[in-house]
């Protein structure tokens, strides 16, 4: 819920999503452009009245977005995005700048599908673009650089069906065969921290495995276990 009203609107176009609020009579517009940040910069425009408003993740559950949106001011969006990944599986290293300019980086996108491949059929998938940028974020959040340790990526109906068989933890219709899931660790960075900076975002799924020594990730509705 938004902390600074009791009912909100919420209305969504191509490039941002609106709120209306109710303000003494009628509603109160706030535009909340979806760029990179997970500070939102708002304008609240009301007849001849103009606020800017600097809201700490401003109920992005309340948002009802169809996905989950990491949200940032243009004043905090950094010019390039880099992520690092190191896969257990594999041993397959990955350093790269995947956003530039504006935009995301068709050629490094594509190495980072390569990596994130089922290593149990090489077959490939594209990988959510905004679970990357979920990774990105929390890498800010726990301020600790270095490469992310790859436990899953993208999994395979096929390579899901047999994890099924053998566990009871592997979901039916696991994000994973979506390339919208990722298990991961960060060195350096204590697991319970890395989960916790996970679920303070609120930008999709976050589970917990300790015995195991990873984290689950996606960019499904808000939820943890």
């Amino acid at each position: 819920m938004c902390t600074f009203a009791k009912t909100c609107t919420v209305g969504t176009s191509r490039n941002r999503s609106v709120i209306k609020l109710p303000f003494g009579q009628g509603h109160t517009t706030i535009k909340i452009d979806l760029i990179f940040s997970r500070i939102i910069t708002i304008m609240i425009i009301k007849r001849r009245d103009f606020l800017k408003l600097a809201i700490h993740r401003c109920a992005l559950g309340a948002a009802a977005l169809s996905a989950p949106s990491l949200v940032f001011a243009k004043s905090n969006s950094p010019a390039e995005r880099q992520l690092a990944f190191y896969h257990l599986h594999t041993g397959e290293k990955i350093n790269t700048t995947y956003w530039a300019d504006g935009d995301y980086i068709t050629q490094e996108l594509e190495s980072l599908n390569h990596l994130l491949r089922d290593h149990r059929t090489d077959e490939i998938q594209a990988i959510d673009k905004n679970l990357l940028d979920l990774l990105y974020v929390l890498q800010q959040q726990v301020d600790k650089s270095g490469a992310y340790h790859i436990i899953s990526g993208y999994r395979s109906p096929k390579t899901n069906t047999k994890l099924r068989q053998q566990s009871n933890g592997v979901a039916k219709r696991s994000l994973h065969m979506q390339g919208k899931a990722i298990d991961v660790r960060l060195p350096g960075v204590q697991l319970k921290h890395l989960r916790q900076a996970a679920l303070q975002l609120r930008a999709g799924g976050v589970g917990y495995y300790p015995k195991s020594n990873f984290v689950h990730l996606d960019t499904g509705r808000p939820r943890f276990w």
